[in-house]
């Protein structure tokens, strides 16, 4: 049975946020060798998918990572001053694009803004005119119809190349819209699109594939790849064997055990009634942690090996666990939500969503116990 003292931090602790430094750089490297001769950036938006900005970006610039995105100019921000010792200063897109008055903070931080659309291009345009060369990148819609030049504005760009006056354009990317459905037919409709654009602009980085989009084959690679959420462990492509090593466990002390007969019940709205003698155990995470609502009555933790119910609601600071098998369970024993025995994907799947969600929303509450790597 895992004791608390198998976790770093203050006694007081009673849930903790494992992040596997090392795995993290393992799931770099395989993703940067099966891309190769492509190089490899990463992601690390939304504070490093949720796992702490600061020691997942420091770890992949050790493994070898030059080139990072993030979502928002904030985000950059922070990044560049995380990143301010590495050995090299990377680069870095800000995915989101160029707002109004923002060009100065771009170049003061040496950032790089992914331009989408054609009122973009001419902002940043006249500002490299006006202060000097400063390079971007520049999104081509190719099917996601969400961010990035739609069809009609790349027409009037490839038609009056001067609109680029001025730009150093770094790298020329799109983004795949189902590249976690291999078969789909898009993907190749947009592999095609995307290599026929950058065609007709001028000489650039290419990049369209993120992390499912590698696993599609050296077709989407072109000169770039970004992956993303694989890199944390979550699987690139839905209901095939996963290649990524687990990167994130989530663990919870129990904080009070008691027992319970019928016909008593637990938690708000009463949804789960006692058949008989129960031992049940409250552990501290709730949806305000990202453990979400929708795991009521149907998740699964384990002390040990072995398994134990999530019995009544998820609320917003703690759960109740069936410890009937476990006799010997007691407050102060941690409990394992996610981790070996119920990974991401196998959590999220029980929630009814994604991996990328459940590690996003993973919350600040949680004690981080950071290993290995570069953090």
């Amino acid at each position: 049975m895992t004791a608390s003292s198998d976790f770093a931090g203050p006694a007081h602790a009673t849930t903790f946020l494992t992040v596997d430094l090392d795995a993290l750089a393992t799931n770099y490297r395989l993703l940067a060798g099966r891309a190769a001769p492509a190089r490899c950036a990463a992601v690390v938006k939304a504070d490093g998918y949720g796992l702490g900005v600061g020691p997942v970006a420091r770890t992949l610039s050790a493994a070898g990572c030059e080139t990072f995105f993030v979502a928002h100019l904030d985000e950059a921000v922070i990044l560049r001053r995380e990143l301010a010792e590495a050995a090299a200063a990377p680069e870095i897109y800000v995915l989101n694009g160029l707002m109004a008055e923002d060009e100065q903070v771009f170049r003061d931080h040496l950032l790089m803004p992914v331009l989408n659309d054609l009122g973009q291009v001419e902002r940043w345009a006249e500002d490299c005119r006006a202060h000097g060369p400063h390079p971007a990148a520049i999104h081509l819609d190719t099917g996601m119809s969400r961010l990035g030049l739609p069809r009609d504005e790349q027409e009037t760009l490839m038609s009056e190349p001067e609109r680029l006056r001025g730009i150093p354009l770094r790298c020329v990317m799109s983004h795949l819209a189902c590249a976690d459905t291999p078969d789909h037919p898009l993907n190749r409709q947009q592999q095609r699109d995307f290599a026929a654009a950058i065609g007709r602009l001028p000489k650039a980085i290419a990049s369209l594939s993120a992390s499912s989009g590698i696993f599609l084959g050296p077709d989407w690679h072109f000169d770039m790849v970004r992956p993303g959420v694989a890199l944390y462990g979550v699987a690139p492509a839905e209901g095939r064997p996963n290649p990524m090593a687990p990167v994130a466990g989530l663990y919870g002390k129990i904080i009070q055990v008691r027992r319970v007969d019928a016909p008593g019940t637990v938690g708000y709205g009463a949804t789960h009634r006692f058949a008989g003698p129960t031992r049940v155990a409250t552990v501290a995470a709730g949806y305000a942690d990202g453990y979400l609502r929708s795991l009521s009555g149907r998740a699964t933790a384990y002390i040990g090996d072995v398994a134990v119910p999530l019995i009544g609601r998820v609320s917003m600071d703690l759960i109740t666990l069936d410890i009937s098998n476990v006799p010997h369970a007691e407050a102060g024993d941690i409990v394992e939500l996610i981790g070996p025995h119920a990974d991401l994907d196998a959590v999220a799947k029980t929630a009814g969503t994604i991996g990328y969600e459940i590690l996003t929303s993973l919350g600040r509450r949680y004690r981080r116990h950071y290993v290995g790597g570069a953090g």
